[in-house]
């Protein structure tokens, strides 16, 4: 299929699987041991029906929202995602000059391939900086001093990862960096190379380096070393979600890591309404994990989400057509999330509400009667 055929953001996937090598592919597309949960990050929107309002003047459709006080375009936003010149020589250049171009936030991922100081000279945009938390605090340290130095405006803490979860495809292609390839932000470090393995790299990498002892009291002296806002990303449950407000956390990402830490967790979008229900409105929840349609975002948005983020459809697209593949994807979206609003009747997202949608769980509707 060529570039002008695609006319959707699934359609990058089997393009991206053709260009690249196996051991790269697999590492993009993979989930955790059975891949239940990473099947059931798609399946799960499936279930989810609309209510349409009908006969509403939808001539103007206003997409535009605020995320931490950023004015952003949409509500559609690019997750952390490692190692992204594995996908394209531009690697993460070309994911920020796209998210750039389409209004939004990128997250740079803590494992890029691309410095936080090398992604911030590709020109304005705001930027948020996925966070591992590393055994050596002064790594830890530097490293957010260097995102705040290079204008990132927002942690994204990742916390679902005190260990790599277990990902067969990688033990089974021993899955390292390409050798022209370093974890730039950890370059100076001597911990920008992953080591070659009986098992995947990175979870070596991950179980040599990463603080499996990492918690709540910790993200309290994450926030005495940044003045930058911290967004935890992977909490999936009401009684984490409430200890995030508690630990002073200004936003939330409901994320299972793209369902490659722990297999048989929920979906992230059945695992929305929980959260958000359990922070009271004290802070912005967001939704990460499935998203490959503007249906998907509005339904999102409908239980409760300010805004969602995409993984593998940036990684997917990037490794098609580079920049011009990600701005596509993120094109796409906004045409059929808009879409979605005038067929839902919807003119701004605080138009959208519960009513919009039917989920599996809601009792069932009957008529009042006339």
């Amino acid at each position: 299929m060529g570039m002008m055929e695609i006319t959707n953001v699934m359609e990058y996937e089997a393009i991206a699987k053709e260009k690249l090598p196996k051991m790269i592919y697999d590492y993009y597309a993979s989930g955790a041991e059975d891949q239940w949960t990473l099947q059931e990050n798609r399946n799960a929107f499936s279930r989810i029906l609309f209510r349409p309002r009908i006969l509403i003047d939808v001539s103007k459709i206003d997409m535009a929202t605020t995320i931490l006080g950023f004015n952003i375009s949409m509500p559609i936003m690019i997750a952390p995602t490692a190692m992204q010149k594995m996908a394209h020589p531009e690697g993460e250049f070309a994911t920020a000059r796209a998210a750039s171009a389409a209004g939004t936030i990128m997250t740079l991922s803590s494992w890029a391939t691309s410095s936080v100081e090398e992604v911030a000279s590709t020109g304005p945009g705001v930027r948020f900086f996925q966070l591992y938390v590393y055994k050596n605090r002064n790594i830890v340290t530097q490293l957010v001093k260097r995102a705040e130095r290079a204008g990132f405006k927002a942690i994204s803490l990742t916390v679902d990862t005190p260990r790599l979860g277990r990902r067969e495809a990688d033990i089974k292609n021993r899955f390292t960096l390409p050798p022209h390839l370093t974890l730039k932000n950890f370059e100076g470090l001597d911990l920008g190379k992953l080591d070659k393995t009986d098992d995947s790299g990175l979870a070596s990498y991950v179980a040599g380096q990463v603080d499996q002892s990492f918690s709540w009291k910790d993200v309290k002296w994450l926030q005495t070393i940044t003045h930058l806002p911290i967004v935890v990303k992977g909490v999936i449950t009401a009684e984490d979600a409430k200890l995030a407000v508690q630990a002073g956390a200004a936003g939330i990402i409901v994320s299972n890591h793209g369902a490659r830490q722990l297999d048989y967790v929920p979906a992230t979008i059945m695992a929305l309404e929980e959260v958000v229900k359990a922070t009271q409105d004290r802070i912005p929840v967001f939704l990460d994990g499935g998203i490959r349609r503007g249906t998907d975002v509005f339904k999102a948005l409908a239980l409760g989400a300010s805004g969602v983020f995409i993984g593998r459809p940036v990684l997917f697209s990037l490794a098609a057509d580079g920049e011009a593949g990600v701005r596509k994807v993120l094109q796409m979206l906004r045409d059929e999330f808009e879409l979605t609003m005038a067929l839902s009747g919807c003119r701004s997202l605080k138009e959208i509400t519960r009513n919009h949608i039917l989920a599996p769980w809601d009792p069932p509707r009957v008529s009042p009667r006339l």
